[in-house]
């Protein structure tokens, strides 16, 4: 595609200017495919994604009610198994954590948002007969009962882990870019100006908050890995609370078409 073709595309008003800008990527995921210019450039090349708008919304929707009663629930499972979420230091887990401790705030953000990327990828590594057990368990229930819903199970782990597999990375590489748009914000002069740095920031923090919901479902179906789950919990909790120190505007951020009342 030429340039002028782009920017008479770019200016057809059923696209929401710089939607693209502040989302997860997840294409696939998005109920603005259709309202979305770099969608529309994807699909030239992989295919159609528009007819799983209305889809992912409800996908959203459902996560989104879980993610309201989720911190709760797990505050109280890690209580039983006497583990205090609020109270746990992260930085534990770290080889040199007199280093770390010596690190400024984003800093810190930056190596803890990378540690849990490397904590996942372990204990997936580490528990992935766990799936497949789970797989030939759900397999006997569907022989044996017809009171239990096994595939409400299977979808609900399928859906826990590729939320938690899809922003593995991504949290790291948007508080990354959070990090270096707020040290180049530092010497400008617009105090009314919608930071770019708050916009990361915000992506990022929802990310964190999907998969505090998405760990929370496979809690509830792992209930032997209670203990290294919580812990992966706890340290998204500790990076949330991090980033919301840091930028504490972040979640009234305005990302355009997403948090906007008016979509049409």
């Amino acid at each position: 595609m030429d340039k002028d073709e782009w920017l008479k595309r770019a200016k057809d008003p059923k696209y929401i200017p710089g939607i693209y800008n502040y989302c997860d990527r997840w294409c696939e995921r998005c109920q603005f495919t259709s309202r979305c210019l770099n969608c529309d450039l994807v699909e030239e090349q992989f295919g159609d994604l528009k007819e799983n708008d209305e889809i992912n919304e409800a996908f959203w929707q459902r996560f989104s009610e879980m993610l309201q009663n989720t911190l709760s629930m797990v505050k109280e499972m890690a209580k039983e198994a006497g583990i205090d979420i609020d109270a746990i230091d992260i930085d534990e887990t770290c080889n040199d954590s007199e280093a770390i401790k010596k690190k400024s705030l984003p800093d810190l953000i930056s190596h803890t948002s990378k540690n849990y990327a490397k904590s996942v990828e372990d204990w997936f590594n580490a528990n992935d007969s766990l799936f497949y057990e789970k797989e030939d368990q759900i397999n006997r229930i569907r022989i044996v009962s017809t009171r239990h819903n096994p595939d409400k199970e299977v979808a609900d782990i399928n859906d826990a882990t590729q939320i938690i597999r899809w922003h593995q990375h991504l949290i790291h590489v948007k508080l990354k870019r959070a990090i270096s748009s707020a040290s180049e914000e530092a010497s400008m002069d617009y105090p009314d100006f919608p930071k770019d740095s708050d916009g990361s920031a915000k992506v990022a923090l929802m990310g964190i908050d999907r998969s505090i919901s998405a760990w929370n479902i496979l809690l509830l179906y792992f209930d032997e890995q209670k203990e290294p789950i919580l812990k992966l919990i706890a340290l998204l909790e500790n990076i949330k609370n991090r980033v919301e120190i840091r930028f504490p505007c972040a979640r009234d951020f305005v990302r355009p078409g997403f948090d906007e009342i008016d979509h049409k």
